[in-house]
């Protein structure tokens, strides 16, 4: 496992290739590609489906209306954007903010693969039901996995809602944020176990670049 350079200079050189893709349909109308931003070493991973008009206009993650949503969710658990890495599934906005086709999302993988292998957390959330897709596949649907643990490669993950989605159902927030407190409290649990000195984000193994990856409840 790289040092906190190291990381962060894998984190540049695919902030810089996501910035030149050309490997769908999606340049085409793009202003900005959106790497993602975070600390290098963040504990925790956030993966949203894609970037929206703002994001385009602006080339950072949930910067609009539904960043705004996510920003009360991540205070109300007790975090903040500065401690976490956000990112989305694909890097840049579809027309009309439509979903994410399948063949883009497996164009834009490898970046998403290189930035948690650069990141190494401990603990993924998807938000939404296409983030999730994205990641892991048609199983387990998002109905039956929205709010517990399940395994990806060694990490732990959790779906939730997408922020957009409180935009259009105000009774999800809570949902969101209870969702989030749950990440938070496992995160002070790994922080409890650590020894005095140790980093809170180095694990036995992480995600293999390009490996096949599934999605299961952990035990």
């Amino acid at each position: 496992m790289g040092g906190l350079e190291d990381r962060a200079t894998l984190l540049e050189g695919t902030a810089s290739a996501v910035r030149a893709c050309v490997r769908c349909r999606l340049h085409v109308g793009r202003t900005f590609a959106v790497p993602g931003e975070g600390p290098p070493d963040a504990p925790i991973v956030l993966i949203g489906e894609a970037p929206g008009r703002q994001e385009d206009r602006t080339g950072r993650p949930f910067v609009g209306a539904a960043g705004q949503v996510l920003d009360r969710s991540l205070a109300a658990s007790g975090l903040s954007r500065a401690e976490v890495y956000i990112t989305n599934v694909v890097k840049c906005r579809p027309p009309a903010n439509r979903p994410p086709k399948a063949d883009e999302m497996q164009a834009c993988r490898p970046y998403l693969l290189a930035e948690l292998d650069a990141v190494q957390p401990r603990l993924l959330v998807t938000l939404g039901a296409h983030a999730l897709r994205g990641l892991v596949g048609t199983r387990p649907r998002f109905a039956d996995a929205r709010g517990t643990l399940i395994d990806f490669e060694g990490i732990r993950l959790l779906p939730t809602y997408h922020p957009a989605a409180v935009l259009y159902n105000r009774r999800l927030e809570s949902a969101l944020a209870g969702d989030l407190r749950k990440v938070a409290a496992l995160v002070r649990e790994d922080e409890a176990r650590m020894p005095r000195g140790g980093r809170l984000n180095a694990r036995s193994r992480g995600p293999s670049r390009g490996a096949t990856r599934s999605g299961r409840r952990a035990r």
